[in-house]
């Protein structure tokens, strides 16, 4: 028997919870682009660039996933359309990282350095914006680069 499946490209963006404007617009601009792909945009689904992000991707008609840490779905953005609690914490970065065909990595702090050193581990595609300057991103200087990469 055959059966017939749809399978989505997701994109992880990861950053930051407490990001300067700067980041928040290019999470945004980073949000619409992958909608427009054609990717589903998972994220931590919290505030920030998380929040950013999957604004963004709303407004190109985007699906986006919020892997939370926290046990309760009301704690994810409002743009988040599929809230995932996971009550494990920081823990759900490696969900995060694990999840996503592509890694997009914007400013951030230590969270985001763990999500990127989880998809780097298993050997996923990290593409880095104004993030982490470590070995194995590929790093770009513009949301507009996404297109020819994604």
């Amino acid at each position: 028997m055959s059966t017939s499946r749809s399978v989505y490209r997701i994109a992880s963006v990861i950053g930051g919870s407490s990001p300067d404007e700067y980041a928040l617009g290019l999470a945004f601009e980073v949000g619409g682009i992958v909608a427009s792909k054609g990717y589903v945009l998972l994220c931590g689904g919290l505030g920030g660039v998380m929040e950013a992000a999957c604004k963004g991707a709303k407004a190109k008609g985007g699906l986006t996933i919020g892997i939370l840490p926290q046990k309760e779905k009301g704690f994810a953005n409002p743009y988040v359309d599929i809230a995932i609690p996971t009550g494990i914490g920081y823990a759900r970065n490696a969900i995060v990282a694990y999840s996503g065909d592509v890694v997009i990595a914007l400013p951030g702090s230590y969270g985001t350095l763990s999500e990127i050193g989880f998809a780097l581990s298993e050997a996923r595609r990290v593409i880095g914006i104004k993030t982490w300057d470590i070995p194995g991103i590929e790093k770009i200087d513009s949301p507009s680069e996404l297109w020819d990469l994604l």
